[in-house]
């Protein structure tokens, strides 16, 4: 399909001093770099998360029935921060999200994707019970994206202290509001699910790529209502961003990309607009990435929504 976007463009972040430039022609570069599978062969007999290893552990959470367990909570065996570390506190688990070791998560349905959901609400609940615990982080890696075990799962990582970068977030959404009256995020989902970067819309969620994407296919999705973090989600919420989060995973599955998905809570001391980003990983960040902090995407965003909706429309 003809580009939207057919010249190199700079664009800056909703909020913070980061710039983009949208790219197109770059993605007609030539290139002998390819991709490996990312999707595992075979079960190995020592898949640490496959039931018979899975269920020797201690679970944090289970969700299952009569047939056994569909999701499983464990502490993360290697943790990079502990509650017994004082050097380095916080908290790390891990969200086994089928105990099917062959299944992706866009092969799992609606239904166990919002079974997901409420589990991730549950447990970083639970970890925000603890007075030092600052921040809380969501996410999702796949292979050749930071994943290393192929079985499918998710992990929730927690801190006694705000990443910089968020923490001057919320400091430009404090601003905003300020100047305004709205939380930024109300006002750019009303913005973009009228525009060319809308990819979805019903009455609980709204799906759309950012203005500076810094991801080939980046895609965001926020509920419709101001919530601060995915415990104050209502049932039909949660079903909604489960329809929406399959078939965006299912259409960056299809181009072969890895990827990452998340979303962040500063759990007190500041109300930031719950929204969840999917990051395909479809290119390297190299020179002028890592020198300047200025990322080069070469698909534009406008390109990506356009082929988010065909695919959206066709399922």
């Amino acid at each position: 399909m003809p580009r939207i976007v057919s010249r190199s463009e700079i664009r800056k972040d909703y909020l913070q001093e980061k710039y983009v430039i949208i790219a197109p022609r770059r993605s007609d570069r030539p290139s002998t770099v390819v991709c490996p599978a990312c999707r595992d062969a075979a079960a190995p007999k020592d898949c640490v998360f496959c039931p018979a290893h899975a269920d020797k552990a201690k679970a944090l959470l289970v969700r299952g029935g009569a047939d056994g367990w569909h999701i499983k909570v464990l502490a993360n065996k290697y943790p990079a921060v502990s509650k017994e570390n004082p050097r380095a506190y916080g908290a790390q688990e891990v969200l086994i999200e089928t105990p099917d070791h062959e299944a992706q998560f866009e092969d799992l349905s609606e239904e166990r994707i919002d079974e997901l959901m409420w589990a991730y609400a549950e447990r970083t609940q639970a970890i925000a019970k603890d007075r030092r615990i600052k921040y809380v982080i969501v996410f999702k890696n796949t292979a050749q994206a930071g994943a290393s075990i192929l079985h499918s799962h998710s992990q929730i990582f927690a801190t006694d202290f705000v990443p910089p970068h968020l923490a001057d977030k919320a400091r430009k959404a404090l601003q905003y509001r300020q100047r305004n009256g709205n939380c930024p995020y109300c006002d750019i989902l009303r913005k973009e699910m009228k525009g060319p970067r809308r990819v979805y819309a019903d009455e609980h969620v709204v799906a759309f790529t950012p203005y500076a994407s810094m991801h080939h296919y980046e895609l965001w999705i926020l509920p419709r209502r101001h919530v601060h973090d995915v415990a104050e989600l209502h049932d039909a919420e949660r079903r909604s961003w489960a329809k929406v989060l399959k078939k965006a995973v299912a259409f960056v599955a299809k181009r072969g990309l890895p990827y990452n998905f998340y979303f962040h809570q500063i759990v007190r001391g500041a109300d930031l607009h719950l929204y969840m980003k999917l990051t395909p990983r479809g290119g390297v960040w190299a020179g002028v990435e890592i020198g300047s902090g200025v990322i080069i995407n070469p698909v534009a965003p406008e390109d990506a929504a356009a082929l988010y909706r065909k695919a959206f429309s066709t399922r």
